[in-house]
């Protein structure tokens, strides 16, 4: 009686298999199952691919140059720019398509978007500039933090330009908006280029 109370509870079955010794785990046997993929599903990879050799026809240089395609896919692409026939373009078009086959599509899709929505790196460069640009308009002591960590900045410059902003900035009626000029443009340029630069050395005063 002790006995069976003890082992009232019996241990699930592990599902799987063996094959030449070894055992096949449940996974495995679920890729097994799944197949090759369908005629539905390779009809739309390449019709992606197909999409995405035509968007590569008004990607940037610079994009492009980051691509690691093969030298027959960019002379392809290039022919394909020069063709004005309709018929010629669309079996050159074919063409690309057919290249873009074996390819990995995930660079080329990251470089269609970049171009499209910008990289988040530069998203954020923007974001932050704008933000040291807004606070040096706003408060005195942003001045000191910004030339603390951008030393290099011709602070008498930077000075004016805040000056300047906050003269525009004032509406000429009582409840109205506040008004953005030319000084403010030029705070978030500059600031934006010494972002870019990086934070720097301060420079020694001139004998």
């Amino acid at each position: 009686m002790i006995l069976t109370a003890m082992n009232n509870k019996t241990p699930k079955a592990i599902k799987g298999y063996w094959s030449n010794g070894r055992f096949v785990k449940p996974e495995e046997i679920a890729l097994e199952e799944a197949g090759p993929p369908s005629k539905t599903q390779l009809k739309a990879e390449a019709d992606e691919k197909q999409a995405l050799g035509e968007a590569l026809l008004t990607l940037r240089a610079d994009l492009m140059a980051r691509l690691d395609l093969p030298d027959k896919l960019r002379d392809a692409i290039a022919d394909a720019k020069k063709i004005t026939n309709f018929e010629g373009k669309r079996r050159q078009m074919q063409f690309i398509g057919k290249l873009m086959r074996p390819l990995d599509p995930e660079p080329i899709r990251e470089a269609i978007n970049e171009q499209l929505n910008g990289s988040a790196d530069l998203t954020l460069a923007l974001h932050l500039a704008e933000q040291w640009r807004d606070k040096l308009i706003a408060d005195d002591t942003a001045l000191g933090d910004w030339l603390r960590e951008y030393p290099g900045t011709d602070s008498q410059q930077l000075r004016a330009l805040v000056r300047q902003a906050r003269k525009d900035a004032k509406p000429e009626k009582p409840g109205e908006a506040p008004r953005h000029g030319k000084s403010y443009r030029e705070i978030f340029q500059l600031v934006r280029q010494a972002m870019a630069q990086g934070p720097g050395e301060p420079e020694e005063p001139q004998a």
